[in-house]
């Protein structure tokens, strides 16, 4: 059960209506690394991870990434609301975006394409999911870099997107030590060769 506290992880307040920026920032809600994905990816693997710290990590870090894609909505939301007829019409890519669904925040990459559960993955072997985890980390890391390039002239939107970039360094960092005590549980000789999770322990010679 989640415990719903009503109020964003970090402050989103935004003076400044930007279409095009919305456009670009919407990958990090349901783009192939933004929130949505990471959120669903951890607390989905967690079912299958048999050591209960990192099981507990999991479940952490999945919960603080919808308060992450809470925030992502809340800047599309608020660099979209008010709009003019005019600055739709001169920002063809949020044109597109606005023809399918107004202003409503909907999960998709900015390139266009919706959200799709193939971009996130759950193998239900530890080391195979916590390195699927590293990676993700890091490119929801260098998408953020991107994001403030594209953001510089707007200090309240690259405030906020510097925060969940340095969350994304933490998570980074917490499965890195997690991948390490998993493999402090194995033996080395079987770690690409056994499943901990599913595999029965092999017996000692």
């Amino acid at each position: 059960m989640f415990m719903y506290q009503k109020k964003l992880q970090y402050p989103v307040r935004i003076r400044n209506t930007n279409p095009a920026l919305a456009a670009q920032i919407i990958s990090q809600y349901g783009g192939p690394d933004g929130e949505l994905g990471a959120s669903l990816r951890y607390l989905s693997q967690r079912y299958s991870m048999p050591y209960p710290d990192v099981q507990a990590l999991l479940t952490d870090i999945g919960t603080e990434e919808l308060g992450h894609m809470e925030m992502v909505a809340a800047i599309v939301h608020q660099l979209t609301r008010n709009l003019t007829d005019d600055q739709i019409e001169k920002n063809p890519g949020f044109a597109a975006y606005f023809v399918d669904h107004t202003t409503g925040v909907y999960p998709a990459a900015a390139a266009g394409f919706p959200w799709n559960a193939a971009s996130m993955a759950v193998k239900g072997d530890p080391i195979c999911d916590l390195t699927e985890d590293l990676a993700a980390e890091q490119k929801a890391r260098v998408t953020y870099d991107n994001i403030l390039r594209l953001a510089k002239d707007d200090p309240d939107v690259t405030d906020v997107i510097r925060f969940l970039r340095e969350r994304e360094i933490v998570h980074f960092q917490r499965f890195g030590a997690a991948i390490e005590q998993v493999r402090q549980h194995l033996d080395t000789r079987n770690v690409y060769y056994t499943n901990p999770a599913f595999d029965p322990k092999p017996a000692v010679e």
